[in-house]
């Protein structure tokens, strides 16, 4: 399987899932303040709903993509 001739393309898709996973993981952040960024206390348990389910699952999604995506780079660039 010769995958050289898509390292390129494989390099932007990894660069453009990396930055959607960034906003996304910063959407998700719990509490404004530095309390709750650096594991302060919570204000308990509660269920994921709507918006906030959707985007958990996104975040499932584009980092197993993500990760698909950097497996076949390093094979595509030989490193594998």
């Amino acid at each position: 399987m010769d995958l050289a001739g898509l390292a390129p393309y494989l390099s932007v898709v990894e660069i453009i899932l990396a930055t959607v996973l960034v906003i996304l993981v910063i959407l998700q952040a719990k509490g404004s303040d530095l309390g709750g960024f650096m594991g302060g206390e919570s204000s308990g348990f509660r269920t994921k709903r709507g918006i906030d389910a959707t985007m958990h699952r996104a975040t499932i999604g584009f980092s197993i993509a993500f990760f698909v995506c950097t497996f076949l780079t390093f094979i595509a660039l030989g490193q594998v």
